[in-house]
């Protein structure tokens, strides 16, 4: 792989990954993340160790951040380590072995793993979003990033597909944010958009100061999760391009995290005063139905151009790739 050493590893091709930094992997998804730990056992077995990997970097780099003393000396020490990592010369740590093997073997461009430091980032300062494409703009680099990479690792490059990971990963996104509107506040960050709520008569400051469930409120969650559901239709257009044995767990992702809109609604938008969640026989419902479940591919939808906020993701993968989404 003749690559440049600031996109990609240019290394000679890596050995398997060791059984003792795997099980160290493993160990962290099992101790620290029920839900990433859940989606990568429902992934082919041929997966498993590039996803466990992956989703460890992610576990610890989030831990970083939320548990440490100075977050800010952490994301430093962070984008150090991915340094490393993309000069094949990683820090004598587990996780980073895995992630620059799991850079290699998937093919990851540096600008995908700087931008899940960027998300991490972004929850540094205060958060207020005054409009929809500033949180569509958080998700691309908290979730949206994770759907690119994801496909990489199961082996998939082509623009639309990459396109249809992005609305997956913000459609999870918006739904995490329509289910926390009242956790997020209490922490100081508003991602629903401010002007949404200006629109109904409600003033920002004054809700963050005294978060009430005024039916103004529950609209914008409703048209929050309105955005979602657009996005989680076109998103399944797209799971039908991945390998055929990656579909259903894709699929049951996104039919799960989908529910939970269903739930919101159910509890009549109301994200301040409780939070929603799926049951267990819910959840398994719905594996159930994403094993069985088959999507007719729509080449319009498949084909259609990103969300421009999630366009400079699909640009580090794949060239110049937006215009001719859309042609043809």
């Amino acid at each position: 792989m003749a690559l440049e050493s600031t996109t990609l590893l240019a290394v000679s091709p890596l050995p398997a990954l060791s059984p003792a930094d795997q099980e160290h992997c493993a160990d962290l998804l099992r101790r620290g993340s029920k839900s990433f730990s859940s989606a990568a056992w429902l992934l082919p077995s041929r997966l498993r160790p590039l996803v466990i990997s992956f989703y460890a970097f992610c576990r610890v780099a989030d831990d970083a951040i939320d548990e440490g003393d100075d977050p800010e000396f952490a994301l430093a020490l962070l984008h150090r380590r991915v340094d490393a990592v993309y000069r094949a010369r990683p820090y004598d740590d587990p996780v980073d072995r895995a992630l620059m093997w799991v850079v290699q073997e998937a093919g990851i461009p540096r600008r995908l793993i700087d931008t899940l430091l960027e998300g991490l980032a972004w929850d540094l300062e205060p958060v207020r979003f005054e409009r929809l494409e500033q949180t569509l703009a958080y998700s691309a680099r908290v979730a949206s990033v994770v759907g690119v990479i994801m496909t990489l690792i199961m082996g998939v490059r082509e623009p639309s597909t990459l396109a249809r990971a992005c609305d997956l990963g913000a459609a999870m996104q918006l739904t995490n944010i329509a289910r926390d509107v009242g956790e997020d506040i209490r922490m100081g960050r508003l991602y629903l958009p401010a002007e949404w709520l200006r629109e109904e008569g409600i003033d920002p400051e004054a809700f963050m100061r005294d978060p009430k469930p005024t039916p103004g409120v529950r609209r914008a969650i409703a048209r929050l999760l309105a955005e979602a559901d657009v996005l989680y239709t076109r998103a399944r257009i797209g799971i039908c391009e991945l390998p055929r044995d990656c579909q259903p767990a894709i699929r049951a992702s996104s039919l799960i995290y989908a529910d939970i809109g269903r739930v919101i609604a159910q509890r009549g938008h109301d994200s301040i005063t409780g939070r929603a969640s799926t049951s267990v026989w819910r959840k398994l419902r719905l594996l159930a139905r994403a094993w069985m479940e088959s999507v007719p591919v729509d080449a319009t939808v498949l084909r259609a151009p990103p969300l421009p906020e999630v366009a400079f993701l699909i640009d580090a993968v794949c060239p110049s790739p937006s215009p001719a989404m859309g042609a043809g």
